[in-house]
């Protein structure tokens, strides 16, 4: 598989896969299949994968260690601390939690969970406004000088928050939503970056489903589906947006590619350091999307998406998770 650079020399598959779809629960009903994809993975070129604490809490970080016991040295393993976990029990109680002590115990729980004596991206999941960017980012160095993680990441971190780190641990990646609907990053995020010497990872690149067109109108979701909660995914909403899948789709069949090959391709072409962060529970999908490195959009293509000044409908959350 072709191989991207983020930053700080942080070189890694051109796309990465996430493993928070595989569970979020502390029961994983179909671990041995997902592991069996995340095996398959590998087998396929892939070495970038990433998972979190919070994922269970837990439960994921076990299921992605066993996946990839015997093969450590073959994989690069990112994962996150950052929310409030009771490092006894497991309990997530909710809000951020980045003081120094949380991040120590958070990443030594890591440590044993992923079956391994370092993590090669350490993400601060959220920035905690109670701790400085300063402190956090001193406590990632110390890590990174023990030999217990190798690079430094950000999720979803502000252009002042990203400065401020990166000037005691240079920072790595940021980890952000970005991708056809959701394209807010450029306005400040990505010049920031850019001129860090930063890499991207955008999760969601398939707009958490809707852009490989198989979402409509009429799709229903369960009651414990996100999407049943998000603007963006009203019924109405849904209508309007269709906009965007029908030009990648028009875009794919010129290119004998789908939809989400089309909406990850146009995220490889906008810079060299991005690496698109996608999850799948099935293995025909993954190998979709992985198909979307050999998909290669012209300069007319590109210019076609940006110019159709399509306005993306809804908020891409609902208001209580904007406000966190």
């Amino acid at each position: 598989m072709k191989k991207r650079m983020l930053g700080q020399g942080l070189e890694v598959s051109a796309l990465s896969l996430g493993a928070m779809g595989y569970g979020k629960t502390r029961d994983i009903p179909d671990r041995v299949e997902m592991i069996a994809l995340l095996r398959a993975a590998v087998e396929r070129g892939m070495d970038f994968f990433d998972t979190a604490e919070v994922y269970g809490p837990w439960t994921n970080e076990e299921m992605v260690g066993e996946a990839f016991t015997g093969m450590r040295d073959t994989v690069k393993i990112a994962t996150k601390f950052g929310w409030d976990i009771d490092q006894v029990t497991g309990e997530h109680r909710g809000g951020v939690n980045s003081k120094p002590e949380q991040i120590r115990s958070a990443v030594n729980g890591s440590l044993k969970r992923l079956r391994t004596d370092y993590i090669d991206l350490l993400y601060q999941h959220r920035v905690d406004p109670d701790v400085p960017m300063e402190e956090v980012a001193g406590v990632v160095k110390d890590l990174i000088a023990e030999g217990k993680v190798r690079w430094f990441g950000l999720s979803e971190a502000g252009a002042n928050s990203i400065r401020r780190a990166h000037a005691v641990q240079p920072v790595a990646a940021l980890q952000s939503e970005y991708s056809l609907w959701t394209r807010e990053p450029e306005a400040e995020i990505i010049p920031t970056i850019e001129e860090l010497g930063i890499g991207l990872v955008p999760y969601s690149p398939l707009g958490k489903g809707f852009l490989t067109g198989k979402i409509d109108a009429d799709t229903a979701f369960a009651s414990n589906d996100l999407r049943s909660q998000i603007p963006r995914f009203e019924a109405a909403a849904r209508e309007a947006n269709r906009k965007v899948v029908d030009l990648i789709t028009a875009i794919g069949r010129r290119r004998n590619a789908t939809p989400a090959q089309v909406a990850l391709a146009w995220l490889l072409a906008q810079k060299p350091w991005i690496v698109p962060l996608f999850g799948t529970r099935k293995l025909e999908r993954f190998e979709e999307n992985i198909g979307a490195l050999d998909v290669d959009l012209t300069p007319d293509d590109l210019a076609e998406i940006n110019d159709a000044g399509i306005a993306i409908q809804g908020a891409r959350y609902p208001e209580a998770i904007l406000r966190r």
